[in-house]
C-alpha cells in the first residue's frame, strides 16, 4: 500500500496488473503497445510515449471559441515561433447546443476544422470534452436552457435527467472527434474528461460514468486525463485511475513544481505518472472593477524551465487567451457567499504571451520562447511579425430611440410571459442579456419603498404613471446582487391611476466556477412594494433581432451566438425607425437607450485591428457589423476598450450600434484606438 494515497482503496490485484504492464515491454522507455499501428500514443515508465519515443508535452491553452475562425492560423503560427508542440481546448457545450438538439458546427463553433488546421499546422491536440469545463466561460459550458428543466437539474452529478443530456450531447461530439484521433491519423493525443471535479463534488459514480461512456464512443486505446489542483483533497474527489484514467495536476508559477509532481504520483498508478501541469497559469483572470492581474514575466518563464529542466510537461494557461464575444463571459462568487458575485471581463488577455489581438512583442512571449527552445525537438521558427492595427479616430453616435420609446421592436409581444409571481430569464426562454419586468401598484401619498431580496444580477428601476404615455419612466435606482442591502425610495408621482413599475434585469454572466453554479438569472424572489408582496408580472424577453436596419451584413452566420446577442436585418421596420429618429425625447439619466454611427474604410488595405474606447460612456454592449464584440463598463474598469478584428470590418461603409443602458457621452463620441486601453478609469479601480 502507498501511504496516503488513493490506491489504499484498489485491490492488491488490480495494481499488480496495472504494475506489470508497465514493466512488461522490456528496457526500453517506450516500448509500441500495438505492433500494426505506427501511431501510437501511451503512458510508460512515467513517461508520456508517442509512437516508441519519449516524448514531451510543451503545450498551451488556445480556445477556437475566443479567436475568430480568420485569425486562427495566425495565432497557431505564434504559438509555434513560442515553441509550443501541443494546443490544449475546451469543447463549451453552450455554443454547440445552443437550443435543445439545435446543434452548431460552423464559423467560430468550427471544432473540427480548427482541430484539422492545427494538425496541418504540426501540432498535437489535448481536447477538454467537459461536459463541465470552466474556462471563466457562462455557466462553465453548459447551455442556459439546462436551467430552465423542471425538476432542477444536479449538475456535474449523478442525476439521470442530467446524464441522459450529456449522453446524447457526447453522442453528437464524439463520433465527431473519433477520426481526428491520434491512432486513427489525427492530432488528438488525450481527452479530458469534467474539468477540476475534485474542486466541486466527490460523486466517483459520475466521473466513472463520464470514462465509459468515452470509451464507448472512442475506443479503449485513448488516454483520457483529468485535471485538479495539485493536492491531496482535490485529487481524492477528482482523480480516477481505477478506470485507466491519468490524473494531471495545475498550479501557478510560485508552486513548487516538484512537490506537486510528488502529490500527482499517489493518484496515478505506479510507473502510470508523467509530470504534467495541464494548466499552467502564464496569467490570470481579471473581474470587473478590479486592478488588471498581471504576472512576472522572469519567474514565469524561471517556474516553467524548472519543469522542462527535470523532464516535466506543461500547458501554458493561456498561450493565447483571445475575447469573450458577445455575452459569454462567466463569473465567479465567495466560496460561501453567491452573492459576493465577480464578473469576468470581455477580455480574456488573461497576460498570456500571445496578447488578446495577437501581440507578441512582450517580454513574456521573449522569455517563455527563449526557455523553451532549450527543450525543442526543432529549431523555432523566426520570431512573429507585429500585428498591424489602425486609429480609426471619433465616430459620431446618434441616438435612435430608448428601450421605453420603442419596447415593441425590443421585445416581441407574442414572447411576453404573464405570471403571478416574477419567474427567472431561463423560465421566459430568455437565455442571455435583458429582460424587463413589468407589474402595478396602488399609489400611495408620499414616498414608497421597493425591495428584491434576490436579483441576478442587476437591475434598473422605473416608475410612470400606469395610464398615459409609458416612454418616459423616471429612474427610480439600480439594485445589484453584491450590493443589495438596503430598499429604493419611489417617490411620489402624483399619478391619477395606479403605479407601473419597470425591473430591466441584466445576465451579466453565469457563475463558472464553485457551488453556485446552478446560476438562475433574473428576479429569484418576491418584490416588495412598502412590504407588501407585488403579483401579477409581465416579462419581457429583451430581444435585439427585432431592430431594424442597423447592419447590412450576414456574418452572424461566421460566428453562431445565441439569438438574445445579435441585431439583424428587418427591413419592415425601417420607415417607422427613420421617423423615430427625430421625435424622440432627449435621454434622461440612467435611460438604456439604442445609438447607431457609421465609419468608412476606403480600401482592403486599410482593413486592420482596431479597438473602440468607450471611455465617458457608462455600461451596454456593443454591435460591429452585426456582431457582438462583448460587454463595456468604463464606468468601474479596468478594461476601457473593447477589441475590433480587422475580419469584422468592411471596405467601405460600417456600422457601429451601442445599447448604453445608463447615460450616454455629452458628445455620444466614441474613438477608434491602436491599443487596448485600461487608463480611463483609474480613479475607480478597487482591488477585491
Amino acid at each position: 500500500m502507498i501511504p496516503g494515497s488513493i490506491f489504499n482503496a484498489i485491490p492488491l490485484s488490480l495494481l499488480v496488473s496495472f504494475t506489470f504492464l508497465s514493466y512488461s515491454s522490456g528496457s526500453s522507455p517506450c516500448s509500441p503497445t500495438h505492433q500494426g499501428n505506427a501511431r501510437q500514443f501511451w503512458i510508460e515508465n512515467d513517461r508520456f510515449c508517442k509512437d516508441g519515443v519519449p516524448f514531451q508535452i510543451i503545450g498551451g491553452d488556445m480556445h477556437y471559441f475566443r479567436i475568430v475562425p480568420e485569425y486562427w492560423k495566425d495565432r497557431l503560427l505564434r504559438a509555434k515561433a513560442l515553441g509550443l508542440n501541443t494546443i490544449q481546448t475546451y469543447v463549451p457545450w453552450n455554443i454547440h447546443e445552443p437550443q435543445p438538439e439545435k446543434y452548431s458546427f460552423n464559423g467560430i463553433a468550427d471544432l473540427e476544422a480548427y482541430i484539422q488546421l492545427a494538425h496541418e499546422l504540426g501540432f498535437l491536440i489535448m481536447l477538454r470534452a467537459g461536459p463541465y469545463i470552466c474556462g471563466e466561460w457562462d455557466l462553465g459550458g453548459f447551455p442556459a436552457w439546462l436551467l430552465s428543466i423542471e425538476p432542477a437539474l444536479e449538475l456535474r452529478s449523478s442525476d439521470s435527467t442530467y446524464l441522459s443530456l450529456v449522453e446524447r450531447w457526447w453522442g453528437v461530439l464524439l463520433p465527431k472527434i473519433r477520426p481526428l484521433l491520434y491512432q486513427n491519423g489525427g492530432p488528438i493525443i488525450m481527452i479530458q474528461v469534467e474539468n477540476e471535479y475534485g474542486s466541486f463534488g466527490s460523486d466517483k459514480n459520475y466521473l466513472q460514468y463520464l470514462a465509459k461512456l468515452a470509451r464507448r464512443h472512442l475506443g479503449d486505446e485513448l488516454v483520457l486525463y483529468t485535471t485538479d489542483g495539485a493536492g491531496d483533497a482535490t485529487l481524492t474527489n477528482g482523480a480516477i485511475p481505477e478506470e485507466g484514467v491519468y490524473a494531471a495536476v495545475d498550479f501557478d508559477t510560485w508552486s513548487n513544481s516538484s512537490s506537486a509532481f510528488e502529490i500527482q504520483k499517489k493518484y496515478n498508478f505506479p510507473r502510470k505518472s508523467p509530470p504534467l501541469s495541464s494548466e499552467f497559469y502564464t496569467g490570470w483572470l481579471t473581474h470587473w472593477g478590479e486592478k488588471l492581474a498581471t504576472t512576472n514575466a522572469s519567474s514565469t518563464a524561471a517556474a516553467l524551465e524548472n519543469i522542462l529542466s527535470n523532464d516535466g510537461s506543461a500547458v501554458l494557461y493561456m498561450a493565447h487567451g483571445g475575447t469573450n464575444f458577445g455575452l459569454f463571459s462567466g463569473a465567479n462568487t465567495d466560496s460561501n457567499d453567491e452573492s459576493a458575485y465577480n464578473p469576468d471581463l470581455t477580455s480574456y488577455d488573461y497576460d498570456a504571451p500571445i496578447k488578446e489581438y495577437g501581440d507578441v512583442n512582450n517580454p513574456k512571449y521573449k522569455e517563455l520562447r527563449r526557455v523553451i527552445r532549450k527543450y525543442a525537438a526543432a529549431p523555432l521558427p523566426s520570431f512573429p511579425s507585429s500585428i498591424a492595427t489602425e486609429a480609426y479616430g471619433i465616430v459620431k453616435l446618434n441616438k435612435m430611440f430608448s428601450l421605453f420609446e420603442a419596447l415593441y421592436l425590443f421585445s416581441n409581444p407574442t414572447k411576453t410571459v404573464e405570471s403571478e409571481n416574477p419567474i427567472p430569464m431561463e423560465s421566459a426562454g430568455q437565455m442571455y442579456g435583458f429582460m424587463l419586468y413589468e407589474s402595478e401598484y396602488e399609489q400611495k401619498k408620499g414616498n414608497s419603498t421597493v425591495s428584491i431580496s434576490k436579483i441576478h444580477d442587476r437591475a434598473q428601476v422605473f416608475v410612470s404613471c400606469s395610464e398615459g404615455d409609458k416612454s418616459d419612466p423616471r429612474f427610480v435606482g439600480v439594485i445589484e446582487r453584491w450590493n443589495n442591502k438596503d430598499p429604493l425610495s419611489v417617490p411620489y408621482l402624483g399619478c391619477p391611476s395606479n403605479i407601473t413599475l419597470f425591473i430591466l434585469v441584466e445576465n451579466m454572466g453565469r457563475v463558472n466556477y464553485g457551488k453556485y453554479i446552478y446560476d438562475r438569472k433574473g428576479i429569484l424572489s418576491t418584490v416588495q412594494v412598502d412590504n407588501l408582496t407585488l403579483r401579477r408580472w409581465k416579462m419581457h424577453p429583451i430581444q435585439f433581432d427585432y431592430i431594424s436596419n442597423l447592419s447590412k451584413n450576414g456574418l452572424m452566420k461566421k460566428y453562431p451566438y445565441p439569438i438574445e446577442e445579435k441585431i439583424s436585418l428587418r427591413r419592415g421596420f425601417k420607415n417607422h425607425i427613420g421617423n423615430m429618429r427625430y421625435r424622440h425625447r432627449e435621454q434622461k439619466s440612467n435611460t438604456p437607450a439604442l445609438y447607431k454611427g457609421h465609419f468608412n474604410i476606403n480600401s482592403t488595405s486599410m482593413l486592420k485591428d482596431t479597438f473602440i474606447s468607450f471611455c465617458g460612456w457608462n455600461k451596454g454592449i456593443a454591435f460591429v457589423n452585426n456582431f457582438n464584440i462583448g460587454r463595456f463598463w468604463p464606468k468601474v474598469g479596468p478594461q476601457c476598450t473593447l477589441y475590433v478584428p480587422a475580419p469584422i470590418l468592411q471596405q467601405g461603409e460600417n456600422t457601429l450600434v451601442i445599447f448604453e443602458l445608463e447615460s450616454a457621452k455629452p458628445d455620444h463620441t466614441i474613438n477608434f484606438v491602436s491599443a487596448p486601453d485600461f487608463s480611463c478609469n483609474l480613479n475607480m479601480l478597487h482591488e477585491k
